[in-house]
């Protein structure tokens, strides 16, 4: 360490260190029928930082997981971090060759994966990287027992490793919905700031009961620190199901939760959702992908303003803007459709496509700044310096502010229809589409038409007890056409079971485009 260390802030392995040192014998984990104190979390945190030492992976060492929710994977989170590994996590969704290329890609040193689910996903990845190290969650038949090989230490006073703010912590992956995935990645700083921001600024009860419904290997990491801070607990679903979350809110009085729009549609159809007992919760916090204004309103009928809402991006994560719980005011159904305001820690500009501010009221690119920023992508220069041009980080979303500060999604730029010579953004006719009484989702893409080059198309998911009809299919264009007008009006529409989601939840719309263009000569996005 230099002298720049005098002015270097605590990072996630410090604030990680001091967390768990706070408690003792308080709940840490809830998962299953098991329940970890702080201590035993603690404890073996050191026990899997040593393991990882004896197997030579260290500081600067890369280490991707995949795992289904087990307490083992929150403990080397923290282990991994403490170590100085660079974490990648891989989705349990995700495909063989997608993992294959981000093992690849990220020059991942070792895999720890769960042998209950993922033991042939591991010795094929080995296969094809002969050289990957795996560190199996319990016996395996594929390479070495990591609980087994921990449970040889005797647990240690928790380190932070020595490692520099901007010294890589970890190499995230994009969701790939607009090309090959892309390694981001964060620096310590990125991590710590984040941290410091949904501390400064998030609505997070003062009993803090967090249930997780997501992939723990992604979403404890962003709550993890907030958690132990507050003396609060994880309470882990194994597999996320409405009934099964409504009987976790009811059995342990959860305070807390985060959600992806699609996991609160299947709340919301689900007929639980009138009679389960939801007054524990007090903060429901959602983002990752647009919230339909039309079924947050009916979210807030049921249960109340304990809504908050988050906006970023893997590049600048979690905390660009936030709409607070007070915000989501029936009173103003406008507001609905905004993601909040920017976070006063982060500098925000709406600029257009020479890179110059928009007018007020004007939609552009939302461009930000400071300390929240990726490093780069990952062996990608060019890429890199496109998402840096002019100064700013370029999110690809298309924003707009109101007079009010308050910032609205109009779209990513290129999810933007071009139809006769007319911009037409998707986002803004599902949303339209939304407050039909029986829409349950909606995603609406250009598809090939020789007239206008594209046509707006709508796919739709009913609600249960809504059927398709010709005069369903009237109703939904002209109630766009009156909203917004005749070019925004879908041309057709298509009923489906359900609309394909990327392993992070969010709708697939690349795939949903992309079988309509099969087989035309110019494809889109």
């Amino acid at each position: 360490m230099n002298d720049s260390a005098l002015y270097h802030p605590p990072l996630m392995p410090h604030l990680l260190v001091e967390g768990l040192n706070r408690y003792n014998d308080e709940p840490c984990l809830f998962l299953g029928d098991k329940v970890a104190s702080y201590r035993e979390v603690r404890e073996q945190t050191s026990q899997l930082v040593q393991a990882l030492q004896s197997r030579g992976l260290h500081r600067g060492s890369r280490v991707a997981v995949i795992s289904g929710n087990r307490p083992e994977v929150l403990s080397n989170i923290a282990a991994m971090q403490l170590a100085g590994c660079i974490g990648t996590p891989l989705h349990p969704l995700g495909s063989l060759d997608d993992h294959a290329y981000v093992l690849e890609a990220a020059e991942v040193d070792a895999l720890v994966f769960d042998p209950s689910a993922f033991e042939e996903v591991a010795a094929a990845l080995q296969a094809r990287l002969p050289r990957l190290q795996l560190l199996s969650f319990g016996p395996s038949t594929q390479g070495e027992d990591y609980l087994a090989l921990a449970a040889t230490f005797t647990p240690q006073a928790l380190v932070a490793p020595e490692v520099d703010p901007e010294d890589t912590a970890s190499v995230n992956f994009t969701g790939g919905t607009t090309g090959r995935p892309k390694g981001v990645m964060s620096a310590y700083r990125t991590t710590a700031y984040m941290t410091q921001i949904q501390m400064a600024e998030w609505e997070f009860p003062e009993e803090l009961r967090m249930l997780i419904a997501t992939p723990l290997s992604h979403a404890a990491a962003a709550f993890f620190i907030p958690v132990l801070q507050k003396g609060g607990a994880f309470y882990v679903m194994q597999g996320f199901s409405p009934d099964a979350f409504f009987d976790m809110v009811e059995q342990h009085r959860i305070t807390a939760t985060m959600l992806v729009p699609v996991m609160l549609y299947f709340l919301l159809d689900s007929p639980r959702a009138a009679s389960a007992d939801m007054s524990s919760m007090e903060t429901i916090f959602y983002g990752a992908s647009p919230m339909s204004p039309a079924r947050l309103r009916e979210g807030i009928e049921k249960w109340g303003q304990v809504f908050y809402q988050f906006f970023g991006q893997s590049e600048a994560p979690m905390v660009i803007a936030n709409m607070r719980k007070a915000d989501h005011d029936l009173a103003r159904p406008e507001r609905l459709a905004s993601c909040g305001r920017p976070s006063p820690w982060i500098h925000l500009a709406l600029l257009d496509g020479e890179g110059n501010p928009v007018e007020p009221g004007e939609p552009g690119e939302i461009c930000v700044r400071g300390p929240l920023l990726m490093k780069g992508y990952k062996d990608l220069p060019e890429q890199t310096a496109e998402a840096f041009a002019g100064g700013w980080l370029h999110t690809g979303d298309v924003g707009r502010l109101d007079e009010d500060g308050f910032l609205y999604i109009v779209d990513r730029t290129k999810d933007m229809i071009v139809s006769g010579g007319f911009n037409v953004f998707p986002r803004e006719v599902e949303d339209v589409l939304a407050t039909h009484e029986a829409v349950a989702q909606v995603v609406v893409v250009g598809v090939p038409d020789e007239r206008w080059g594209e046509a707006v198309k709508a796919v739709v998911v009913l609600k249960p007890d809504a059927r398709a009809s010709d005069e369903l299919t009237s109703a939904l264009i002209r109630r766009v056409k009156d909203a917004k007008g005749s070019v925004q009006a879908p041309k057709s529409v298509d009923y489906v079971d359900a609309i394909p989601l990327t392993p992070v939840g969010k709708p697939d719309k690349k795939a949903v485009r992309a079988s309509y263009w099969e087989g035309v000569d110019r494809g889109v996005g």
